[in-house]
């Protein structure tokens, strides 16, 4: 190697480039972490100290935060109850190099939900998004987590790292709680009545394929959509606090995706 190839700054202290310009790091990551349902869940190992990684099925609540149902038999319980850091790589895969496509790892701590009403809140977002966990999630062994987040780090492909903090990562909800409080009916009414406007969503504004799509969330950034194993996510063209704008803002993704055919 030639003097001109040499680096002149160490490997360790090198500074890999940022997102390109234009490149919505935020929106991937949060596109990312609500719309995937399956991820790698990292613990540390009680015994050896090392981390280790399962598979686990998750949901968010309404802030993006990760929720998890665990059972107090498997290994990865067990470490979270004697160390609760944990951290969840969430990837998008594809076809091709499977480097290309974009992950995102959510970091924090894990902490049992014991409180009757949290509980059954985090047990609606999650059964509507893993509806097969309703055959074990009322066991005795069974109980839902969510992880408080501390950071996320995207990998949104070459040149495409980031990292956020969980205030820049975690959706506000200051305002917000009259369309929380009607979140379970709006849910019903879309379903029921309209869904028709669901699959345009889920295929012509995520670019998903055809199927019976169904809403499974919301909250003040986006919609959750599933059909089967499928999950895909749309956000709002804006920020919406109240029963009226989700109302409005559904109308205009409604007429965009139409345009869109």
């Amino acid at each position: 190697m030639s003097e001109s190839e040499k680096s002149p700054v160490p490997a360790g202290e090198r500074k890999l480039p940022g997102p390109p310009a234009g490149y919505d790091a935020i929106g991937e990551a949060k596109r990312l972490a609500r719309g995937i349902k399956l991820g790698s869940l990292c613990t540390i190992d009680r015994a050896t100290g090392h981390p280790i990684a399962t598979l686990s099925t998750m949901a968010t609540d309404y802030d993006g935060a990760p929720i998890l149902l665990l059972s107090q038999l498997s290994a990865h319980t067990r470490n979270l109850d004697a160390d609760p850091r944990a951290s969840i790589l969430l990837a998008q895969g594809g076809k091709g190099d499977p480097l290309a496509h974009p992950r995102v790892t959510l970091i924090g701590r894990a902490e049992k939900q014991g409180d009757p009403a949290i509980r059954e809140r985090l047990k609606g977002r999650f059964l509507r998004r893993n509806p097969k966990s309703a055959l074990y999630a009322d066991f005795g062994d069974f109980a839902f987590w969510r992880l408080e987040l501390s950071a996320a780090h995207l990998n949104g492909g070459f040149a495409k790292a980031a990292d956020f903090s969980a205030a820049e990562f975690l959706t506000p909800l200051e305002g917000a709680g009259d369309l929380l409080t009607a979140e379970e009916a709006a849910l019903e009414h879309m379903n029921a009545d309209h869904p028709a406007a669901l699959s345009l969503y889920a295929t012509k504004l995520a670019g998903e394929p055809e199927g019976r799509w169904r809403a499974t969330g919301l909250d003040p950034e986006g919609i959750d959509l599933a059909a089967g194993d499928l999950t895909t996510r749309v956000a709002f063209p804006r920020r919406v606090v109240a029963p009226g704008e989700l109302r409005d803002a559904l109308v205009e993704m409604a007429a965009r995706a139409r345009a869109a055919v």
